[in-house]
């Protein structure tokens, strides 16, 4: 015996529509969100993108800090090589490079929200290497 079909928007209504949601989204063919494994959502200040809403802030205050010169050459994403000559190529990406005013020193600064292993191997390789030590926000 042929079952008959029932059309999708009355599929919907049905009592036990919400228990199927991921099955209604598959056959809409809409994508479920990714969640961010930290939890940080994307975040755009003046068309440019931010990995978090976090970075973005900062990214605010320093404009400011910037506009009435306390700051100077504010610079985004600037990488830094941790392994040198070797056979593997480790990078740094520092979020924020800018010099403070009042010190003339510059200032590698990275918003953080979690250290991961990682985080925390580049740090320290940064002082080792380079001699800085990273500013955490």
């Amino acid at each position: 015996m042929r079952r008959a079909s029932m059309p999708l928007d009355q599929l919907k209504k049905s009592a036990c529509a919400s228990l199927n949601q991921q099955v209604f989204e598959e056959i809409e063919g809409k994508p479920k969100p990714k969640k961010s494994k930290y939890g940080n959502s994307k975040t755009e200040v003046n068309g440019i993108a931010f990995d978090s809403a976090k970075e973005a802030n900062r990214y605010t205050k320093l404009l400011l800090l910037l506009k009435v010169g306390q700051i100077g050459l504010l610079r985004l994403q600037v990488p830094y090589e941790l392994n040198p000559g070797g056979t593997h190529s480790l990078i740094y990406i520092a979020d924020f490079v800018y010099v403070d005013v009042a010190t003339s020193q510059e200032v590698v600064e990275d918003a953080k929200g979690h250290r991961t292993r990682e985080y925390i191997k580049k740090r320290r390789l940064m002082k080792k290497v380079h001699g800085v030590t990273i500013k955490e926000t």
